[in-house]
């Protein structure tokens, strides 16, 4: 049996991974998640310890932590969720994402590279390449140029574990997703923040003008993904993953608004009289998108899930499990919430 240490599995993306890594037999998954406020226990509710799955609460910072947990294991393989991962927060404070996006992952190449790992596969995302806007898709030769604190940390994960690969010979593989959505992904991401918002009947916040584009992944889809790459991937090698379709954000509110009409019956005018716009995210990127043909022809895979059907799931998801979306929603969040939407930056240096 392989042994898999997976950080941030208790994360969005990290949870739908573990879960599904766990469903072939020959793996063991070895969980190593801070836990901190966008880690939620709660995703693997289902998912008992023992043989096949252990729990480890810790920073892939903490050196100490990390070397203990690879002597104990040895493992086969690592995936590294683990993350400071969302942009709004990095505008407010930058410094966390340095300690864990690039301190942690060069913690973990460097335990990685003394305990002979197999596979050391890297979450990265879109966000390494910059603005698309006014340029043709991004394949993964594209140099990277990055514009939030957040894709700079990001970008930066992906050149340690570049040079790892190459000077220590670490077989590194490095997954660059567009942007996920899905069931239990955390309240201040786009969707589910819209779809709680509307079901408390509040407003319906978007940056700008609405016109960014993105490439929208159900997570069940990234999940298999990663999972075909760890598995499949020629070490060293970087894979694009996304659907190849493009929305504007104010394509996606609609959309999120007609499900929610006939999910729970609403009507659809007042849910759209609700949509305010709001200042923009300073060093907001206009549009991502992604060439993803070469993981298509390496490892056979392609998404499976519609937007309009993954979408409708998410919307489902959440009208059923509002209890869920509720109980995280702590203070902290709100002044989070507040800082962006509410004072529109206005705080913490942002301007």
């Amino acid at each position: 049996m392989k042994t898999v240490i997976v950080t941030g599995g208790c994360g969005f993306i990290g949870s739908h991974f573990v879960r599904r890594l766990i469903r072939r037999t020959f793996f063991r998954v070895v969980n190593l998640d801070k836990l901190t406020y966008a880690g939620d226990l709660f995703r693997l509710g289902d998912v008992t310890e023992g043989e096949r799955y252990r729990m480890v609460k810790g920073d892939i910072a903490d050196r100490d932590l990390v070397r203990e947990v690879f002597e104990e294991e040895w493992p086969w393989g690592v995936v590294n969720f683990a993350a400071e991962s969302h942009v709004d927060r990095s505008i407010l404070d930058p410094l966390p994402f340095l300690h864990s996006n690039i301190l942690g992952v060069q913690n973990l190449l460097e335990a990685a590279r003394r305990h002979l790992v197999r596979r050391f596969i890297q979450i990265s995302t879109d966000e390494v390449y910059g603005d698309a806007d006014g340029k043709g898709a991004f394949d993964e030769g594209c140099s990277l140029n990055p514009s939030s604190p957040y894709a700079a940390t990001k970008a930066a994960a992906d050149l340690l574990s570049k040079a790892y690969s190459r000077t220590y010979g670490v077989p590194v593989l490095i997954v660059r997703s567009t942007n996920n959505y899905g069931p239990y992904q955390f309240p201040e991401k786009f969707i589910p923040l819209l779809i709680g918002n509307a079901l408390r009947k509040e407003e319906l916040p978007i940056y700008g003008d609405g016109a960014q584009r993105r490439d929208w992944l159900y997570v069940e889809d990234n999940a298999e993904a990663i999972l075909r790459v760890m598995e499949t991937g020629q070490a060293g090698s970087t894979y694009n993953v996304g659907t190849g379709e493009e929305r504007s954000n104010l394509e996606v509110v609609h959309t999120i608004c007609r499900l929610l009409a006939e999910e729970t019956g609403e009507d659809l005018e007042a849910l759209l009289r609700r949509i305010r716009f709001v200042a923009d995210r300073p060093g907001h990127d206009r549009r991502y998108f992604l060439v993803t043909e070469k993981i298509a022809k390496e490892v056979g895979w392609t998404p499976s899930v519609s937007f309009e059907l993954g979408l409708q799931r998410t919307v489902r998801w959440y009208v059923n499990n509002k209890s869920w979306t509720e109980s995280i929603l702590s203070g902290e969040y709100r002044d989070y919430y507040t800082a962006v939407y509410v004072k529109e930056w206005a705080t913490k240096g942002s301007r």
